[in-house]
């Protein structure tokens, strides 16, 4: 029996309950502490405009975008700058008013050198986007409807950066049944999804009832961990009665926000290894994305800004901002109060599969979630000790793999043999590392065998 036949006629609601019954998540995962008191019931603040802007022209998986600016150039808030370099690539735009004062390499947030639009910012520019008038998406065709959300630079807001249309752009054949919406926000500290969930609940839906539309499906699921109550509870009240949207309550667990795992706890459903969602008619969306998504189909303002969560014990002080993107980390942080002077060390992203970053005057990118600052206390000289083989790290592995044999395999240059032990379906989650007793940096060999797999396919 297809999927599609096994799940038609069962809501989502049923299905979660049925699958609560012997099972309330997917297999596997890790409990770390959410450390989201911090800065959960801090409200959404801007941060006020600085001085440059750096906006590299790769900041989504695929190919870098192309700039169609030039040096000198004036550029008004919201202008692309930068369209897209082919399918898998979205395009960029202008976060401020001000001049084109460079097209050259840039450090990057992982420290690499990338080509980068630098933008001087006009002090005295009042930094407006002019509303456009709304777009009639309903009457757009698909493939109309999929270059408009290229365009309008939509990528996937919880930190991968995929571009949007791409997963929107179906094969022949494959068809999507239920729309899952990503409000689990299972890395620690953060909290920008929560916010945006509590702040901007009628954009969300409306970003939700725009794309399941036009994808056909039938049903949307959101998707949220239990440590978001007011979140639930705030969505629900927005509901009208004839959405045929779910609020589906999540136990918190990580990574509960993987795609497939979301699918999994939500559904019973697994996705098939080396599969993507919609082979099980399945399309899973970010809460920001969406809410970029319908800000882009009711106002005409592509993504030139978002919500990023300050965190960590090494801030002055936590906030959620709303960030143009280009600016500097200095300035954001700054914004913050600045950092203590025991912090050693910023991640962009989460602490579970975020990056350190290279230097405080790396930008913001499209994918940025948080800025999270960790004293001397919590990133002590790692000390590395031999695998015992305890088997922690296949216990805490929600794909079921064997992490300590990739990273063995990684570690020793056999890079062809971690294919031998699914090493694609690894998503990098961490669990892995932060469970292994020994102190192994599990994931970071498992990410240079990736590292060396792709390099070795591009030669």
């Amino acid at each position: 029996m297809q999927l599609s036949q096994k799940i038609k006629g069962l809501t989502p609601t049923r299905l979660f309950r049925n699958w609560m019954n012997y099972e309330p998540s997917f297999g596997h995962g890790v409990h770390p502490d959410d450390h989201k008191a911090q800065s959960e019931n801090l409200a959404i603040q801007r941060v006020p405009f600085t001085g440059r802007y750096i906006m590299p022209l790769s900041q989504h998986m695929g190919a870098p975008c192309k700039a169609v600016v030039e040096l000198g150039q004036r550029v008004n808030r919201g202008q692309l700058i930068a369209e897209p370099g082919a399918f898998v690539s979205t395009a960029l735009h202008s976060p401020v008013t001000g001049w084109v004062r460079a097209i050259e390499p840039r450090r990057y947030p992982g420290g690499k050198l990338a080509i980068a639009v630098e933008i001087e910012a006009d002090p005295y520019a009042t930094q407006h986007v002019e509303t456009q008038p709304s777009i009639d998406w309903q009457s757009l065709p698909m493939d109309a409807f999929i270059e408009h959300v290229q365009r309008a630079g939509v990528v996937g807001l919880g930190g991968a950066a995929f571009p949007t249309h791409v997963k929107y752009s179906l094969p022949e054949g494959k068809h999507i049944e239920h729309l899952v919406i990503n409000g689990a926000e299972c890395e620690p500290y953060l909290t920008c999804d929560y916010r945006l969930m509590v702040e901007r609940p009628e954009a969300l839906l409306r970003g939700a009832e725009i794309v399941r539309q036009k994808l056909g499906a039938k049903r949307t699921t959101i998707g949220v961990e239990l440590n978001k109550q007011n979140a639930i509870d705030i969505l629900r009240r927005h509901i009208k009665t004839d959405q045929p949207i779910e609020i589906a309550p999540l136990h918190v667990k990580y990574p509960q926000g993987a795609e497939k795992m979301l699918i999994k706890s939500l559904f019973g459903v697994e996705v098939p290894a080396g599969g993507l969602p919609r082979d099980v008619g399945m399309n899973v969306n970010n809460v920001g994305t969406l809410i970029a998504i319908a800000d882009y189909f009711d106002s005409g303002m592509p993504l030139i800004e978002r919500v990023v969560t300050v965190s960590g014990p090494g801030v002055t002080y936590p906030a959620n901002l709303m960030v143009p993107l280009g600016t500097p980390v200095r300035e954001v942080l700054r914004f913050c109060g600045g950092l203590k002077e025991s912090t050693r060390e910023v991640i962009m992203g989460g602490p579970m599969m975020g990056t350190p970053i290279a230097s405080l005057d790396v930008p913001v990118i499209k994918g940025t979630s948080g800025l999270l600052a960790f004293t001397e206390e919590q990133t002590p000289l790692p000390k590395e000790f031999p695998c015992v083989r305890c088997g922690r790290c296949i216990e805490a592995c929600p794909h079921f793999l064997n992490p300590s044999r990739l990273a063995r395999l990684a570690k020793i240059g056999q890079y062809e043999e971690m294919k031998d032990f699914y090493i694609d379906d690894c998503v990098e989650c961490g669990s892995c590392t932060f469970s292994c007793p020994s102190g192994i940096p599990i994931i970071q060999l498992i990410r240079v065998g990736k590292a060396e797999l792709r390099k070795g396919q591009l030669q």
